[in-house]
């Protein structure tokens, strides 16, 4: 009881922090802390500011699902902001040329993006493989060649109508396209969401993250993985080929990356666009240090971030700076790292005590 106690003091601790360096920042710019504070959370209680927040979190959790598989194994996968851009941009140019039944129109789009997402982040772990390449800079390299990839893509190749201004793939067809979720909302005794539609995919991030948790936790394979991780010699020694974790490690990864996009793909847009959602990778690194690489952490973390996301235009439609969010956002992630590690020492000093005191306990029997 008392570890779980202290594991949750890390995120509890950074929160705390981050809302007090978020007070003095309001302060500094003449607003009150709490006048702030109570104007997010009364925006972010409604039906549509709930359905923007969900809609917010789904991309941003199945990003540091992705992230995560990798630091399991001891991988930082930094590359998933341009697999899930070219997986999307790919997925949205295939899902509007082709007419299936909807099902299958659906599943088809899945597949290609996961298909996509695996093969560019398997570039990266051919090259750590076989070259020695690490990972931190192969990944960001191949983010500015899938960046520019896109852009030529786009202009030359995929693009609906040429004389368009908004570049964009062909429009998803009915068939493409998953229901919303708004039901829900009356469903549980709640008003609709009003202008907004909570995405479908929702349900799909859930099923990713019981995936996740039932294969590193409840597979050979994520035994191996999380021992690939935490200690690879011992890996090793037990049979386990470390180049074969690697490309596997990078293949699931860049397979959950591909499935980043499709939240907007399937939901707002019905395409792919010049002006597609950027930074989802990298914030979901974020979520995923804020998480701890636990689904359930990561979904609470993701769903905070929508939250900010979300309650920063309240703050912008009174006249108070928005890039507040920001800092909290930064300094959550900053302190959770800083509080994690504190946290982790505390409890290794706590398990060591509790071994010397078992130790001389049965030193004391057997002396007896």
């Amino acid at each position: 009881m008392r570890r779980v106690l202290l594991a949750l003091l890390a995120p509890v601790a950074a929160l705390v922090f981050s809302l007090a360096v978020a007070a003095v920042a309001l302060a500094l710019v003449g607003r009150s802390p709490l006048e702030a504070f109570a104007a997010m959370w009364d925006f972010a209680r409604t039906s549509t500011s709930v359905a923007s927040m969900i809609n917010r979190a789904v991309p941003l959790y199945i990003s540091a699902v992705a992230v995560a598989v990798g630091f399991q194994m001891g991988l930082f996968n930094i590359g998933v902001e341009g697999q899930y851009l070219l997986a999307a941009l790919f997925a949205g140019w295939v899902g509007g040329n082709i007419v299936l039944a909807a099902p299958l129109h659906v599943a088809v789009i899945i597949a290609v993006a996961v298909v996509v997402g695996m093969a560019w982040a398997g570039i990266a772990g051919a090259l750590k493989v076989t070259r020695g390449v690490h990972e931190v800079i192969s990944t960001i390299m191949l983010n500015f060649i899938a960046f520019s990839l896109i852009a030529y893509l786009l202009l030359n190749h995929f693009r609906d109508d040429p004389d368009r201004l908004n570049l964009q793939t062909p429009a998803l067809p009915e068939s493409g396209r998953i229901p919303s979720l708004n039901w829900l909302f009356s469903a549980l005794g709640f008003s609709e969401p009003r202008g907004i539609d909570l995405h479908g995919f929702a349900l799909f991030a859930i099923v990713v993250g019981v995936f996740y948790y039932l294969l590193v936790w409840r597979t050979r394979f994520g035994f191996e993985l999380r021992s690939s991780g935490l200690n690879p010699g011992a890996a090793r020694m037990a049979g386990v080929e470390p180049n074969r974790m690697i490309m596997n490690t990078m293949f699931l990864s860049g397979g959950i990356a591909g499935l980043v996009g499709l939240s907007t793909i399937f939901g707002n847009l019905q395409a792919y666009t010049q002006d597609f959602p950027r930074f989802l990778g990298f914030n979901g690194i974020a979520v995923a240090l804020l998480g701890r690489n636990h689904p359930v952490g990561m979904a609470l973390g993701a769903l905070l971030f929508g939250f900010m996301e979300r309650s920063a235009l309240i703050l912008d439609l009174e006249e108070t700076p928005k890039e507040v969010v920001t800092i909290m956002q930064g300094v959550v992630v900053l302190a959770v790292v800083v509080a994690y590690e504190v946290v982790t020492r505390i409890i290794e000093r706590y398990e060591i005590r509790r071994a010397a005191e078992a130790t001389r306990a049965s030193g004391e029997e057997v002396g007896g």
